[in-house]
């Protein structure tokens, strides 16, 4: 510290104040020590920090697949919120080879330098209804369903499911096929159960369920197939990318979108790749997900109280494009 001091022409106090990310320190100052810091390759020591002022001021991100759009939308809620409030995170990935539980993802938390975990719920764990969390390491879940020890947070996936099928009866169709997601994901079961539900609910038939990997070559398979099943109007698929896949599987097999069969997606997760986008889809705020749950967080972390036993639910978005048509009208 007394080196960067020297270099920046400043006293090591107020070094100190730019490592602990005071605001007593005049902009022109702070990049003089920071620029200093960087020359002389020093570091903060975060042990110290926390030693002084309770908190790491980094938080952990537990994850079973980074590279999925959901998720790494979620952890990019989670990285802005973060970078605003002046906090770090810590992914761990949930491997194959490891407990796969939360105890053992928050334990490995717990030797890091983390204030508190939030765990993307993207698979069921063992003890998800039998999980404590530590007193001094508070954890949020992002989870479809709410833990009565921990902050829960998520979209409604089963309701987003209810309103897409309820949405396509409204325009005439008599039922609604599923291309589901793989049966190893929480959202493709609590979707796939509020598709069934929603036709149960009122006395429909149930057509058989295709289910996918979230792939858009599953979703062309499944379209393929449905091609051939002249009782196919309506197709709801679990992600934006199977339905895709459906609606270039559909017309490879000779039926037309939307004139002979209507798609909807989930996510919204093709704006920017696909030219000309038409897919109708229920959007997924998964950003603000992040931002929610890292909020959830640093309030616990600040000493704040954050209500177990219910979820708060961000809510998701109907976005109109052209692949529906309405068979009624």
């Amino acid at each position: 510290m007394q080196d960067v001091a020297k270099e920046a022409g400043v006293s090591p106090q107020t070094v100190s104040r730019v490592a602990n990310g005071s605001d007593a320190v005049k902009p022109e100052t702070r990049r003089r020590v920071e620029a200093a810091m960087d020359k002389l390759g020093y570091r903060p020591n975060y042990a110290a920090r926390a030693l002084k002022h309770g908190r790491f001021k980094d938080i952990g991100v537990v994850m079973f697949n980074i590279a999925s759009f959901g998720n790494s939308r979620i952890l990019k809620g989670i990285a802005m919120a973060a970078n605003a409030s002046g906090y770090a995170i810590t992914i761990h990935m949930m491997g194959k080879d490891r407990d796969r539980s939360l105890a053992a993802a928050v334990e490995r938390m717990k030797q890091l330098p983390v204030d508190g975990v939030i765990i993307v719920m993207e698979e069921n764990l063992p003890d998800f209804n039998t999980f404590t969390p530590p007193r001094e390491l508070p954890v949020v879940l992002i989870s479809e369903d709410p833990s009565d020890t921990c902050a829960t947070v998520d979209a409604d996936q089963h309701g987003c499911s209810t309103a897409i099928v309820d949405y396509l009866l409204s325009k005439g169709h008599k039922t609604v096929y599923h291309i589901a997601g793989p049966s190893t994901s929480r959202a493709a079961q609590s979707r796939a159960q509020g598709w069934r539900d929603a036709l149960e609910q009122l006395g429909l038939r149930i057509p058989p369920t295709y289910v996918g990997d979230w792939d858009a070559d599953s979703g062309y398979q499944a379209g393929l197939a449905l091609a051939h099943d002249p009782d196919c109007t309506a197709i709801y698929a679990a992600n934006d990318q199977m339905a895709y896949g459906a609606i270039l599987g559909l017309r490879a097999g000779g039926r037309r979108v939307p004139e002979d069969v209507s798609v909807v997606g989930v996510d919204d997760s093709l704006v920017g790749m696909v030219p000309r986008l038409s897919l109708t889809t229920m959007r997924m705020k998964f950003d603000e997900i992040g931002l929610e749950a890292f909020s959830m967080l640093e309030r616990q972390c600040e000493g704040g109280h954050v209500p177990v036993g219910v979820k708060t639910v961000i809510p998701t978005e109907l976005v109109e494009r052209g692949s529906v048509r309405d068979i009624g009208a």
